[in-house]
């Protein structure tokens, strides 16, 4: 991750080796936060395999706050999906 920008409320990461998988599900999070104005994200070219990922915060808040709590999230999320599936497979197993 390579932060682009000399405002620290208006920053672009530029993600590499990443897709839409990780930007949609990564803007949908950063965007939960009520102190985010603007997260969007763009592949720069089919053929590369990286997205710039633009967060532009409200007041003072940096924005690299708002990246790391969304990434943060989007961890706990996939996790608590981990557990589930795990749970209900073993859940599947022992029935049969």
């Amino acid at each position: 991750v390579q932060p682009d920008g000399t405002d620290g409320n208006c920053v672009t990461f530029v993600l590499h080796d990443e897709d839409h998988t990780l930007g949609n599900s990564l803007r949908y999070m950063v965007m939960k936060n009520p102190d985010v104005e603007f997260c969007g994200y763009c592949i720069t070219h089919p053929s590369e395999s990286k997205i710039n990922f633009r967060i532009q915060t409200r007041g003072a808040l940096p924005a690299v706050e708002p990246f790391r709590k969304g990434l943060n999230d989007l961890m706990g999320v996939c996790q608590h999906v981990l557990n589930t599936f795990e749970r209900s497979m073993k859940e599947y197993r022992a029935q049969r």
